[in-house]
């Protein structure tokens, strides 16, 4: 019984460590023009008006115990998959956080964001 609990003890320590957003970019106000690609940021759009289509939530999974954490560009492309799905021009205010284990997966990371879509498109004035 002993060795299960040290056994449990080391997977949860062999997990790698937790991921974790920096500060700054939580608060980061940014204009539609500089957005990255995928167009996922942190921070809100304050250049142009915007209505939002829904709410985003998404889970990055580890195919292995020792595999790596997922990255945060690899998480901002699974919110952007997801923000294309609803016919969004952006994601904002995205957030992640820490890996955990669950028993379907060796380690998962969930993500929430908001799917906007810009009122003056350029899409829409065609």
């Amino acid at each position: 019984m002993k060795s299960k609990v040290i056994f449990a003890s080391m997977l949860l320590a062999i997990a790698g460590p937790a991921l974790a957003q920096e500060a700054a970019d939580s608060i980061t106000a940014i204009k539609a023009a500089e957005l990255p690609t995928p167009p996922v940021i942190a921070g809100d759009v304050t250049d142009r008006p915007y209505t939002v289509v829904g709410q985003i939530t998404a889970g990055v999974r580890k195919a292995t115990l020792f595999s790596k954490a997922a990255s945060k560009e690899k998480i901002y492309r699974e919110l952007w998959e997801r923000g294309k799905k609803l016919g969004a021009d952006a994601v904002i205010h995205a957030s992640y956080g820490e890996s955990h284990i669950s028993a379907m997966s060796w380690g998962q990371t969930n993500a929430t964001g908001v799917a906007i879509k810009f009122n003056d498109s350029p899409a829409a004035g065609k």
